[in-house]
Order: C-alpha cells, then sequence, then structure tokens
C-alpha cells in the first residue's frame, strides 16, 4: 500500500491515504483523510463528493474499478469502497467542495495477490516448482523475489502443472474464488435464430388517395389537418364545381328526366357517378330539376390523414391529390436480412420485433414476402413482415430490431451454452472439467445458435462437462501456464 499527499495548488488542501494494504477481489472500504499542505488533519466537511478509480498510474485509466463514496462518521475522513480486481497500482481520484472551494487530487494505491497466494512457505506436502510473476509477465524465478513494483513472486507447486498443453489444475481455493460452474454437453433439437435491423412502412394494401375528378373550388373543409383518422364515406371536403364536363353532364341528367327517357338518364347518372357525384346530389337534382354546384367528397377508406395538400378556398385541376389516408391498425416492417442467413426465412414464419423506444414489449408478426432483389453493397434482402399495430405504438419509420426463428433439423445435436464458449478472434475453446481440479482446453467447431445455446460440430462428446462461469479467468490461467512452460524450454 502506498501513502500518497495530493494538495490542490488552489486550496493548499488535499487528501492522504489512511489504510496500510489492500487485497484484491476483496470488496472493502479505502479511508482517504482531508489534510493541509502540511499533512495535518483538517475536520471539515466535505461535499459534493465524487471519485473514480482507474490504473492511471501505469498509464491503463481505462482499467476502472467499481466505486462509491460511504458515509462516516468523521469530518474531513472520506471512505471509498471498491474492488481491485487486478493487482498493481491503483489511483483513487476525488473530488469535492470544502468551505465552497474545490478540491481535487488523488491516492495512489498498490493492490496484492491474497496472502494465500503470495510467496510464502507453503505446506509441507506441497512442493514448489517455480515463482511466477504476479501481473503474468513470462518471468520466472526459482526462488522467492519481488517484481519492480515491490510485488511477491507467486509460487507454482508441482501439483498444479499438467502435462496437457494449455490445461491447468486448480486449488478448490481458487475454484470457489473464481466462481467456476460447469454444465453437460448435452444433445437437443436445434433453432437457428435469423437477427436483423429493419423499418416500418406502411401496408401498401391500405392506403388510399382521393384525387379530383373534375376542376373546381374548394368552398368548406371538414378535415382540415394531417394527423386525424376519418371512416370511409366521411365528408372531407365541399367543393364548388367548375367543370364544363360535369355540368353538361348533369343537364343531359335532367333534360333526359323531364323528357321521359329514363334509360338515357341512367347512362348520364352512371357518368356523373364516375365524376365523384354523389347519390344523394343525383336524387336532389331529380327532384328540383336544378343542376348542382356544390358538391361534398367523401373518404374512399378508412385511415389517418397522411398528406393534405388541399386548402380552403384553393383551386384544383382534373387528377389533383385532394388527401391521402393510411391504415395504421396493421403496418410492415421491413427487414433486412444477411445473404448467409436468407436460406432459413421462409415465407410464414413467425417473427418477434422490438423498438428502441420500449425493447421490453415486443410485437409477434408474420413473414409476407422475401423480396428478389439482393442489395449489392450491404448484401442484405428486404423481408417484409406484417405486424398488427395494437393501441397504435407503432410509427411509420421506426427502427425495429428482427428475430426470427428458423426450425432447424429434426435431428437432436451436441450443444452447449454459448457462455462456455471462449473466442479469442481465431478459433472458439471450451474448458473442460476432467476432475481433480484440471481443465483441458478443447478447440472446437461450433455451428448454428438458438438463443444462448450453441452447435458443436466437432471437439466435444456427449456427457463431458464444460465451464459456463468463470472460464475467462481459466482461460487467462491456462494461456499463462502455456507462455511460462515455453518460457522455460527456451532457457
Amino acid at each position: 500500500m502506498a501513502l500518497a499527499l495530493s494538495a490542490s495548488a488552489r486550496s493548499g488542501l488535499g487528501w492522504k491515504l489512511l489504510d496500510s494494504s489492500v487485497p484484491i477481489n476483496v470488496t472493502r472500504q479505502i479511508r482517504v483523510q482531508l489534510v493541509d499542505g502540511g499533512g495535518r488533519t483538517v475536520p471539515m466537511p466535505v461535499t459534493g463528493l465524487t471519485v473514480r478509480v482507474d490504473m492511471s498510474p501505469d498509464n491503463m485509466a481505462a482499467m476502472t474499478a467499481p466505486a462509491k463514496v460511504v458515509a462516516t462518521k468523521q469530518p474531513g475522513v472520506v471512505s471509498v469502497e471498491t474492488n481491485l480486481y487486478a493487482p498493481g497500482r491503483w489511483a483513487v481520484i476525488l473530488s469535492g467542495r470544502v468551505d465552497g472551494k474545490t478540491i481535487k487530487g488523488s491516492v495512489v494505491v498498490t493492490a496484492t495477490q491474497r496472502s494465500a497466494e503470495a510467496a510464502s512457505p507453503p505446506p509441507a506436502s506441497r512442493r514448489i516448482l517455480y515463482y511466477r510473476n504476479a501481473m503474468g509477465l513470462p518471468d520466472i524465478s526459482p526462488v522467492p523475489k519481488k517484481d519492480a513494483m515491490g510485488m511477491d513472486y507467486i509460487p507454482v507447486y508441482a501439483d498444479e502443472v499438467t502435462t496437457t498443453p494449455g490445461a491447468i489444475r486448480l486449488t478448490t481455493e481458487k475454484i470457489q474464488r473464481a466462481g467456476v460452474r460447469t454444465t453437460a454437453v448435452t444433445r437437443m433439437p436445434m433453432v437457428k435464430t435469423v437477427r436483423a435491423t429493419g423499418t416500418v412502412a406502411a401496408d401498401e394494401n391500405r392506403q388510399a388517395i382521393l384525387s379530383a375528378r373534375f376542376s373546381g373550388f374548394v368552398e368548406k373543409l371538414f378535415v382540415s389537418q394531417t394527423g386525424d383518422v376519418v371512416r370511409a364515406g366521411q365528408p372531407l371536403a365541399r367543393v364548388w364545381v367548375e367543370s364544363p364536363e360535369v355540368l353538361i353532364k348533369e343537364a343531359d341528367f335532367i333534360g333526359s328526366l323531364a323528357s321521359g327517357q329514363p334509360a338515357h338518364a341512367a347512362v348520364a347518372a352512371n357518368l356523373l357517378r364516375q365524376y365523384g357525384i354523389p347519390q344523394s346530389e343525383l336524387n336532389a337534382m331529380a327532384k328540383t330539376g336544378v343542376p348542382t354546384r356544390s358538391v361534398t367528397i367523401t373518404a374512399p377508406a378508412s385511415g389517418t390523414v397522411m398528406e393534405k395538400p388541399v386548402v380552403l378556398g384553393m383551386h384544383f385541376a382534373t387528377g389533383d391529390t385532394l388527401f391521402k389516408t393510411t391504415d395504421v391498425t396493421q403496418l410492415w416492417v421491413l427487414a433486412d436480412v444477411s445473404e448467409r442467413d436468407l436460406g432459413a426465412v421462409r415465407q410464414g414464419q413467425t417473427a418477434t420485433i422490438t423498438f428502441r423506444d420500449d425493447p421490453s414489449a415486443s410485437f409477434e408478426g408474420k413473414v409476407l414476402t422475401i423480396y428478389p432483389q439482393l442489395d449489392p453493397v450491404t448484401r442484405t434482402v428486404k423481408v417484409r413482415i406484417a405486424v398488427a399495430n395494437r393501441d397504435n405504438r407503432l410509427r411509420i419509420g421506426q427502427y425495429a430490431d428482427v428475430r426470427i426463428e428458423a426450425p432447424g433439423s429434426s435431428a437432436a445435436t451436441l450443444a452447449i451454452p454459448a457462455s462456455a464458449v471462449v473466442d479469442d478472434g481465431t478459433q472458439q475453446v471450451a474448458f473442460v472439467a476432467r476432475g481433480g481440479g484440471v481443465f483441458e482446453p478443447r478447440a472446437l467447431k461450433l455451428g448454428a445458435r438458438s438463443g444462448d445455446t450453441v452447435e458443436v460440430l466437432s471437439g466435444l462428446r456427449e456427457g463431458e462437462r464444460v465451464v459456463t462461469t468463470g472460464n475467462f479467468l481459466i482461460d487467462a490461467e491456462s494461456n499463462l501456464q502455456t507462455a511460462l512452460q515455453a518460457f522455460g524450454n527456451k532457457k
């Protein structure tokens, strides 16, 4: 444990370390005392205190340890609770306010291995082969020694070394402290999980556009803003008819009725309906014998108004878009499925969809269409999924995370939890527990993955037990031992 004083040039105050030693892998409190420039205790309360613990003394500030301030009854004494998980020098960096002034500083703590692992007279029943560097450096010594930071080298016992390359033997104490857990290699049917990202889009079958079938002017708007929800047949606007063609057909309709030509009048009425003249207006003209100049247009389908170019008093021409609606009670999710996963996706499969605004809520959809073209840049294919928009929570354009469970082979295959696999970027390894504290690394060839389970094509046998928790510590020990053996062979 190093004793350090860090003073603030602005206030003349700083921090002094009080505790004498800190072991690794133990949650404990480190006490720090507020002192003046001469190292004398300053019994004043510290407010707004923040703390950070990292290995910045050794230029590894990115390696941080959890830290929190624990209240004490002594003014000027700060207690920092932390767990230093690696041996070496750690900086406890503090910042707070004393009497309205900011006090910043740090103290340096040296974390050491537990005494049970430090270089000490071994039990008579165990033979020491050599001593290794506590920081994992490939340096061994036949006798006890210390490194440049004063840390004891750790003894390596004969019963901890195995003949299998990379295999290690751990004591019961180490296994318990590392939290090592194992599980059996079993056979089970695998389901391939296809994961993709996508966006919400409108269902093209539920879109509608109301276009002008004649020219005219907008007299009144019954729906005046986008976002309004309308039902089929609901009045949207009342317009003044300017089109000469419509007026001529109205006159033809009225004249045919007046001259007793019902067949001709029926033909004229049908033409007027094609211009968008409602049946109620035709009935009014037949009764009064007066052509209509003001017509109410209605929504062609139920939905939400997405576009509304029309405004009050506006002149419109034949073919102009007046309203565009979309029924958003059901939407599409267009997922970008990777080319390598495309063979597992089939029409009709069920997809589980989550969204960024609430990842805890999931929606179920159905695969409708697999698009025929592949994006040459992203190497993905669009997959269309229909999803019900319950409670109108989804928005067009929203990002989505998609998971499609694609059934694999019906035959049961060897499988292990994904947590049992250690991947170093070049190979995948699992550690097999052989009994007596011995753990042997096995190179794996993996197949499909289903959730937290992965298929094993080679490298393991049914019934063997693999490490699922604590395997990264075992991997570090295994790599270290392999490096030390290779180092020793060169000497």
